[in-house]
């Protein structure tokens, strides 16, 4: 673009005009010199490039009339006509130049500029400025939009609660870029003599991101940290914060989850008599939706052979994409989306631009909730025999929000938003927020999506994170959330270490593989250290030909270290290995090829990785709920190129560890119990997984953790999941929307808020209790109780539960039997509940109290039960009570 300046004497000594003809004082000149304004510029647009006369705030019409008056004041000499692409602009308007025409890259956004001249004979510095400034500017909106900074452009996530009523995805949308467009600011560039202000003006659908317009309202966008706080003073905005990333939490299971001793009536009993064709099977009409990696389409676990048609309710789609089309979906995979990150995040090392996994994870915990059964699989001969996903009828929906690089919030919302509205029944997300960041509920995506998700009956189970075996660290502890520890199985593996003289000195241990010069090395190892594979991989570069590694906390999870024979040993059995190393000058030994072992004693244990409670964000509700499975577990996996010895095909499955393998056990628990009891709530399905867990290990004896320790409810909550048990549990602890209210009116939110939260749901009288405190939190009516302030206090307690009879009897009579520890006093009142025909739902309470003495303070915390039985049905109820 060429720019020519003319000039011609001001209307006014020492004044600069406005556009509208106005003298301004603020531009006002010295006497020393004689000023001088553009007369008019003279643009020839290049790589069709062009200039436009709209003035911010004014119509075409307002800038014809401010350029007629001016040249009626000055009237101007003759001149030759211009080409009809040339455009002439008079003094004292503003120049508009769209930004997508100069810089085609980046489209919707535009520049302008305001260019007063002062002083003689300088309009060749005003291009040298200009140019300068022109530079500087989108240099510095680059800078922006890359990221962070005060001054620069982040996304943040602008949340507003439930969906108005009688609103529509396009009105939302709309509102939401009226709302984004009125805290877009302009910045300028000023030079002294030489006033050059540039305009980086922002369309609002050019910095916005994702929009939410199903299960609730908000957006993400590109804003500067000013904008973010000036929406968080908008009418109508309930949070805005910035995009977290969050970490996804990284076969026989199911068949061992099967052999716990429940009572279960006829319906239960059915559950195992069903018809092996999918398509016969209730569960075949639930959908599990999970928020993922990922999935690999061609895994077997995924074949539609024997499926009916697609459940009528589904309503979502199979989306394209980088090497993924519609066709990878069939009946049994019956939808995928993806949400690009690019655009977000920068790009990706891992794309994502499409719903194929290429980190595994998604593909792993997918078959676990609902894989096909799959004969012959294994991990390379190890954990051989038929992986099945325990809701294998069920139909499978990922949304891929995740990459290697982690999960970005404005992602995992997008995927809670569109499971809701495609019509899934249960979301399985095994992914969240560090324990050491703790958003508030307001804050968290995973706690606004799944409180939308649970509000239209979409159950939600989530893992509680790979933080222990510290307190309270568990995560994505919202009450509306089923949260998942994790536990071993009665599985093994067995890598056992030969001395000298045949005698084996161990035999616990994980797979082969890596760790001088032509020697087995022995190495400590703790949990904070360098990987057990980065040791491995320098030991075999150094020359080693095996490596035993010393290790208390770890050696229950398998570790694949493929090439180079590794085995792990505890501190205990390394004596005998010390005591024969110094017994010879030439000591020898072997490491054996790894081995399975089934029916393993003592199982489960609470994993050592499994996050523990209570929760740092509400002590008043324990978590985590339950234990599933999270140890060694086999399941499908992506195709890889790292190979054992003498292996040439890679196996479809792969054995993990991590809660993320647990929370998908349960979400195909969860789908089952509501395949079979479809009109029950997210909360009751909920109550029936919790209180027909069990507490017991296969030597019929209390569970521990993996350390030998006694395990709590801190550690699994109400115990290890039993499916089987979870389709009769007699009684349900049920709980609603505007219970959920109560509880957030008890965490400290107010009606204001909270009416934002849920809208058009929230009864017409709601409003919070005027004696709202945390400690009433222990009233919501969960099938678990956690009380506060009881131990050394001077009073007691009491709390109030109802549960609504759901067998077959509809008249049942249940008393109740509490376990308390020595010095805690627990009554209930009444101990009997007498259910009707007419009377399906009857309430409780629970009254705790304890001695007041320092010793009792000290203790921390006690825990035991309460169970509800009708010499059929056991309905148990594990508490927590602390000072």
């Amino acid at each position: 673009m060429t720019v020519a300046l003319r000039h011609r004497p001001a209307p006014h000594a020492g004044l600069l005009s406005r556009p509208d003809g106005s003298s301004d004082p603020s531009f006002a000149t010295t006497s020393r010199s004689r000023p001088c304004l553009v007369e008019e510029v003279e643009a020839t647009p290049k790589l069709g490039s062009h200039l436009t006369q709209t003035m911010l705030g004014h119509d075409d019409a307002s800038v014809r009339s401010a350029s007629a008056r001016t040249t009626a004041a000055q009237p101007q000499p003759h001149r030759p006509a211009r080409a009809p692409t040339q455009t002439r602009i008079r003094s004292n308007t503003y120049i508009y130049i769209s930004r997508s025409d100069l810089i085609d890259r980046v489209p919707g956004e535009h520049s302008s500029y305001r260019v007063l001249i002062i002083g003689k004979n300088i309009y060749k510095m005003v291009i040298v400025w200009l140019l300068l400034c022109l530079t500087a500017s989108l240099a510095g909106a680059s800078a922006g939009d890359a990221g962070g900074g005060s001054r620069g452009r982040q996304v943040y996530v602008v949340y507003m609660g439930a969906v108005p009523p009688r609103s529509s995805p396009n009105l939302l949308l709309e509102s939401h870029l009226r709302l984004v467009s009125t805290v877009l600011k302009r910045s300028e560039c000023d030079v002294n003599v030489i006033s050059i202000t540039f305009v980086r003006g922002q369309k609002a659908d050019s910095v916005v991101v994702r929009q939410y317009k199903h299960g609730f309202s908000g957006f993400a966008a590109r804003l500067t940290d000013d904008e973010a706080a000036a929406l968080r003073r908008k009418p109508g905005v309930v949070s805005v914060f910035a995009d977290p990333v969050y970490q996804l939490h990284t076969t026989r299971s199911w068949d061992f989850l099967q052999q716990a001793a429940v009572k279960v009536d006829a319906a239960a009993r059915r559950s195992g008599a069903h018809n092996n064709k999918a398509s016969d099977d209730p569960s075949s009409d639930t959908i599990i939706g999970l928020l993922d990696s990922g999935i690999w389409p061609e895994s077997p676990s995924f074949n539609d052979a024997g499926f009916g048609p697609v459940p009528s309710h589904w309503k979502g789609t199979c989306m394209t994409g980088d090497n993924f089309n519609s066709s990878n979906c069939n009946k049994k995979l019956i939808g995928a989306r993806y949400y690009d990150m690019s655009g977000v995040r920068g790009p990706s090392e891992s794309g994502g631009g499409s719903p194929r996994d290429d980190v595994g994870h998604g593909t792993h915990t997918s078959s676990t909730a609902a894989g096909n059964a799959v004969s012959g699989a294994s991990y390379y001969g190890l954990a051989a025999g038929t992986a099945k996903g325990g809701s294998s009828a069920s139909r499978v929906a990922m949304y891929r929000v995740c990459s290697e690089e982690g999960c970005a919030g404005s992602a995992i919302l997008a995927g809670f938003d569109d499971a809701v509205a495609d019509g899934v029944d249960v979301l399985s997300v095994s992914l969240g927020a560090s324990p050491y960041f703790r958003p508030d509920f307001a804050d968290d995506p995973i706690a606004i999506g799944s409180f939308h998700a649970v509000a239209r009956g979409v159950t939600v189970v989530c893992s509680a994170g790979n933080s222990g075996p510290a307190a309270a660290t568990v995560v994505n502890a919202a009450p509306w959330i089923l949260t998942v520890a994790a536990t071993t199985i009665d599985r093994d593996f067995e890598s056992d270490v030969v001395l000298g003289g045949n005698n084996s000195a161990v035999k616990p241990g994980t797979l082969e593989s890596s760790k001088v010069q032509g020697k087995i090395v022995l190495c400590n190892h703790t949990e904070g250290d360098t990987s057990k594979l980065v040791k491995a991989d320098e030991l075999k570069s150094a020359g080693a030909v095996g490596a035993i590694f010393v290790n208390d906390v770890e050696n229950a999870v398998a570790t694949a270290y493929l090439d180079f024979p590794v085995t792990e040993v505890t501190s205990s059995a390394t004596m005998a290995i010390n005591k024969y190393i110094a017994s010879t000058s030439q000591p020898v030994a072997t490491i054996t090829a790894t081995a399975t072992v089934t029916e393993y004693k003592p199982a489960p244990v609470v994993a050592y990785f499994s996050s523990r409670g209570p929760s740092a964000q509400a002590g008043n509700v324990l978590k985590p709920d339950v234990a599933a499975p999270g140890v060694n577990i086999l399941a499908s996996w992506i195709p890889t190129t790292s190979l054992p010895a003498g292996q040439a095909v890679a196996s479809q499955f792969k054995l993990v560890s991590g809660t993320s393998m647990a929370c998908p056990h349960v979400a195909g628990a969860a789908a089952t119990v509501k395949a079979w009891n479809p009109t029950w709530s997210p909360a009751a399905i909920r109550s029936a997984i919790m209180t027909t867990a069990t507490q017991l290990n296969n030597d019929h004896a209390p569970m521990t953790t993996d350390s030998g320790s006694p395990a709590t409810p801190y550690d699994y909550g109400a115990g290890q999941v039993h499916p089987g048990g979870a389709l009769d549990p007699g009684l349900v602890y049920d709980a609603g929307e505007e219970d959920y209210l109560q509880f957030l009116c008890n965490y400290g939110y107010n009606v204001s808020k909270i009416r934002l939260i849920a809208n058009a749901t929230v009864p017409g009288g709601f409003t919070c209790a005027a004696n709202a405190t945390a400690s009433l939190i222990s009233d919501l009516n969960y099938p678990s109780i956690a009380v506060s302030g009881v131990l050394g206090g001077k009073a007691g307690r009491t709390v109030t539960r109802a549960v609504t009879n759901v067998g077959a009897q509809a008249e049942a009579t249940y008393t109740v039997a509490v376990s308390a520890p020595a010095g805690l006093d627990v009554k209930v009142t009444p101990s009997k509940l007498e259910f009707t025909g007419s009377v399906k739902t009857l309430a409780f309470k629970v009254t705790f109290s304890h001695r007041s003495d320092a010793a009792a303070k000290k203790q921390g915390a006690l825990w035991g039960s309460i169970t509800w039985s009708d010499g059929k049905h056991l309905v148990r109820s594990p508490f927590v009570v602390t000072s």
